[in-house]
């Protein structure tokens, strides 16, 4: 970067201020109520991303046959709507009053009411009086959470069983709310068998969206294997749509959970997030969520009484924290240089705008700076926009190996016919750059080559007129 000239940074937006946006991030497991929100409500809102994900709580919630104390998920839904963020819900998990195995998990995480009428019955009165409570206010409802993993389903995964509880969840929640959309998926193993029973339930055609969790060190293997279940899911529902609805890492190697015991670090993870919601963000997809807001124990394999159990720290969050003898998130909940990053990516990328082919080719060239011809372009990962404004911007970078890689390089860009100035911008940590005549060829007829330019592990942003203002 030392060959440009730094011009500014980009400018935080709040959510208030921001009326559509893909991006989004998980507030979950307050079901289980393992951080104190009220301490990260306005540093969420300060991202400026707009959709929120959260858990239902149905054991805490339901803690008496048939009586809802929704005063807990009142002030969540409360406090996000007026900080201009859009929640919406994943419904889970079990309920001791109805399931014995339920009451020997903490939080009932993966124990899913379809095993007895009754079960099946008391989760369609709560979906349903949830619904009802919210309508209005919230508008898309996901059943369950990653029920294709032994975690979540905890007496056997079965595609046709989650299927089942689909078309229930569908029913109660329509019934409550006709304009309501029903999110179906939440899934991260890409079975094409589990999801081809699913769908032989019947269940894609009850599912507006479906999601996926993208948890791989490289941003393309989640992509890839989903394009084998979007075929597969839009054969039985043309008009389905899709969202990723959790992909994040840790910040230090000790974490629990996804990707646990790799060699992260707090830069790394900033990498990750970048690299892998501008992956997602390649393909359309209706939102796109960061797991997660703070650092906090997993708990997803707890055992009531033993607090040892689900004592799991996991540190994905933009925000750090600490924590209390009973695992609860504490402290001041600081911002990472993953908190930055996501800032940067909210404020470029609100409103509307499109992903759009457009006319710019990666040119390598011999580059001095590095003693031989520079990278193809086929090695790069890179990508398109625009807005309706006529601006638009290329973003690319190197998907080299994240956690043993740091890439740096130049590439050459040529592009015709778009019109406005050229600048570049660091999308880690904001800074924009002016890029000087002396790396630029132009024929004063619409035709610019950019030589030289920086290119790294992660995503650079070679914007044309106002795209991030």
């Amino acid at each position: 970067m030392d060959r440009l000239t730094k011009i500014g940074s980009v400018k935080p937006v709040h959510s208030t201020q921001v009326k559509e946006s893909t991006l989004g991030l998980g507030f979950e497991k307050l079901d289980r109520a393992v951080f104190d929100p009220e301490k990260a409500y306005d540093k969420v809102a300060a991202l400026g991303v707009k959709w929120i994900r959260i858990q239902s709580g149905w054991a805490r919630t339901e803690k008496e046959p048939g009586v809802y104390d929704f005063a807990w998920f009142d002030d969540i839904v409360e406090n996000l709507l007026c900080r201009g963020l859009q929640p919406w819900v994943c419904f889970c998990y079990g309920n001791s009053l109805y399931d014995e195995e339920a009451a020997k998990v903490f939080g009932a995480v993966g124990c899913p009411p379809v095993r007895s009428e009754e079960q099946k019955r008391a989760w369609q009165r709560y979906v349903a009086a949830l619904v009802s409570r919210y309508r209005g206010k919230i508008s898309c409802y996901e059943v369950w959470n990653e029920p294709d993993g032994k975690w979540c389903w905890k007496h056997g995964v079965s595609g046709t069983e989650y299927g089942e509880l689909v078309n229930l969840t569908a029913a109660a929640v329509r019934e409550a709310d006709p304009e309501a959309k029903v999110i179906g998926g939440a899934l991260c193993l890409y079975d094409l068998k589990w999801v081809r029973d699913v769908l032989a339930t019947g269940a894609g055609r009850q599912m507006d969206v479906l999601t996926y969790h993208g948890y791989s060190p490289d941003e393309r293997h989640s992509i890839e294997c989903m394009r084998a279940v979007k075929a597969l899911c839009l054969r039985e529902n043309p008009a389905m749509e899709f969202a990723q609805g959790e992909t994040g890492t840790q910040s230090r190697s000790d974490g629990a959970g996804a990707l646990r015991g790799m060699a992260w670090t707090p830069v790394r993870q900033a990498k990750f997030l970048a690299r892998h919601l501008l992956a997602h963000m390649f393909e359309g997809v209706k939102f796109n969520s960061y797991f997660s807001c703070m650092d906090m124990i997993e708990a997803l394999n707890g055992t009531v009484g033993d607090k040892a159990s689900y004592l799991d720290y996991g540190y994905f969050g933009v925000l750090g924290a600490e924590f209390d003898a009973d695992g609860v998130s504490t402290g001041e909940y600081k911002p990472k240089p993953s908190y930055r990053t996501l800032q940067v990516l909210a404020a470029i990328f609100r409103e509307e705008f499109s992903v759009q082919e457009l006319p710019v080719r990666v040119a390598p060239a011999d580059s001095s700076l590095l003693a031989r011809r520079e990278d193809p372009g086929r090695s790069l990962l890179s990508c398109g926009f625009a807005k309706p404004n006529g601006s638009a911007a290329f973003v690319y970078w190197m998907p080299a190996e994240i956690l043993t890689t740091t890439y740096e390089a130049t590439i050459t860009i040529e592009c015709c016919s778009l019109p406005g100035e050229a600048k570049l911008i660091d999308l880690l940590e904001g800074t924009i750059y002016s890029i000087p005549e002396s790396m630029v060829e132009n024929d004063g007829k619409g035709y610019r080559r950019f030589l030289h330019l920086p290119l790294r592990d992660y995503p650079l942003l070679l914007t044309f007129g106002d795209f991030a203002e």
